[in-house]
């Protein structure tokens, strides 16, 4: 879904992780949240996943950034507190880098068919209602009652309803003029060509341009027909497990709210200008989006450290990668594209640029609220996907999955049943390829 909220933050070496129980109901999840955030601890990450308890609820595993004793039982207090709350219980602090599972699990839970991404609809970890002191439109009651409106679509939306429209009013159009005007003169010099074969298309099929706003709902019926992947509407910023798992599935989570007009060309969070503008070209192009996929696909039932990784993978090719061309080093990474002054920057002798390899990409440090100081640059996306496959082939995943276009479903290939059903449609494919040689 997002520039930098895709991705965790580096794990803290004071890390503790708490596990708690709630019961299923509205604003279980903002309960819970405002909860830590009274006690003042910084919570680097939150994961989720459907209870196996008689009751409809849900599990929680979060990471906060606290070691003392006296602190953390504070905290285990404080969640206690909620009445929707059923268990907290303390699972690992310090140098635990990947904290054990309540009953031994040692696969997390993912996502099975399309319905189940239903689960990721309140689950965001920060901005959509809430925002923070230092959003340009913090103080503005318009502004915040304005993204509620769009925000409460985005939470009410179920699989295979109509992506909700939004009617946009004219200071939002006017603000998305300056963003849309601005980029559109700088990307023939600095976008790959990829990106600029398919903004045109855009243009045609989807209604883009400085004037209107174009509707998700127009885009990912676009993106359907070129390769399969779909928007879906989302509150705010997901958790890297969460939005990596719907890549699997060719769903890309797309807000529909937009920057504060105080400030069009700044926002600190991502909006529908960086993700129309920046992610959607690309997942109409069929590379691109085998090498967003495979990303992800690894990410199913991935364990913590290997989602870490696979989302700075993420980070340093779908929002700041560069590629190469015959006329130079050109930009992919949405978080350039829908960038005025990094897009200008990245392709400057200024910052330090290394050629992509998943195995060093994955470890790599980042800042989150300035220029990158270092890029990744892939020779295509075809050999970047390549790179990323031989990558994944090394994670400590007891299992492979496949995705079923046909049943849009994830299929888990840990029985000689399943295997050989992949081996005869494999086997069925490869005839019709054989035939298909003869003709030519």
């Amino acid at each position: 879904m997002q520039a930098r909220a895709s991705v965790q933050n580096p794990l803290c070496e004071q890390r503790t992780t708490l596990f708690f129980s709630v019961r299923d109901e509205v604003g279980a999840l903002d309960k819970c949240l405002r909860a830590l955030k009274a006690t003042n601890v910084s919570m680097t990450r939150i994961e989720s996943r459907p209870s196996r308890s008689a009751e409809p609820s849900y599990d929680f595993f979060v990471d906060i950034e606290a070691a003392d004793k006296d602190l953390v039982q504070r905290v285990m207090e404080e969640i206690k507190r909620i009445s929707i709350v059923q268990d907290v219980r303390f699972i690992s602090s310090l140098g635990s880098h990947q904290p054990p599972h309540v009953e031994q699990e040692q696969v997390p839970w993912f996502p099975r068919k399309m319905a189940d991404l239903d689960t990721f609809a309140e689950k965001v970890m920060d901005m959509g209602e809430e925002l923070t002191s230092d959003h340009p439109g913090a103080n503005d009651a318009e502004y915040r009652k304005r993204r509620l409106e769009i925000v409460q679509k985005a939470k009410e939306y179920r699989t295979g309803q109509q992506l909700p429209r939004i009617e946009y009013t004219d200071q939002e159009k006017e603000t998305w003029k300056q963003v849309y005007t601005r980029l559109h003169e700088m990307y023939p010099k600095y976008a790959c060509r990829e990106f600029l074969h398919v903004f045109p298309l855009l243009e045609q099929n989807c209604a883009y341009g400085p004037d209107e706003i174009p509707q998700i709902e127009d885009i990912s019926r676009f993106l359907k027909d070129c390769t399969g992947f779909t928007l879906r509407p989302v509150m705010g910023l997901l958790t890297p497990r969460d939005f990596l798992n719907s890549l699997a599935f060719r769903v890309f989570h797309s807000t529909q709210y937009i920057r504060h007009h105080s400030d069009p060309y700044y926002t600190p969070e991502p909006d529908c200008c960086h993700e129309l503008l920046g992610h959607v070209p690309l997942f109409a192009d069929p590379n691109f989006a085998e090498l967003a996929q495979e990303i992800g696909l690894a990410s199913l039932g991935a364990s913590e450290d290997d989602i870490e990784k696979l989302a700075t993978i993420f980070w340093f090719t779908a929002e700041f990668g560069l590629c190469r061309e015959d006329e130079g080093i050109r930009a992919y990474g949405a978080g350039l594209l829908s960038s005025f002054g990094e897009l200008e920057y990245a392709l400057t002798e200024a910052p330090e640029k290394h050629t992509f390899d998943p195995s060093k990409t994955a470890l790599q440090k980042y800042p989150i609220t300035e220029y990158q100081p270092i890029y990744f640059v892939a020779d295509s996306f075809r050999d970047a996907t390549a790179k990323l496959r031989d990558f994944n082939a090394t994670m400590r995943r007891p299992f492979q999955v496949r995705y079923n276009p046909y049943t849009q479903s994830v299929e888990v290939l840990n029985s000689k049943d399943n295997v050989h059903h992949f081996a005869r449609s494999i086997s069925n494919e490869m005839q019709l390829l054989a035939s298909a040689l003869e003709l030519i």
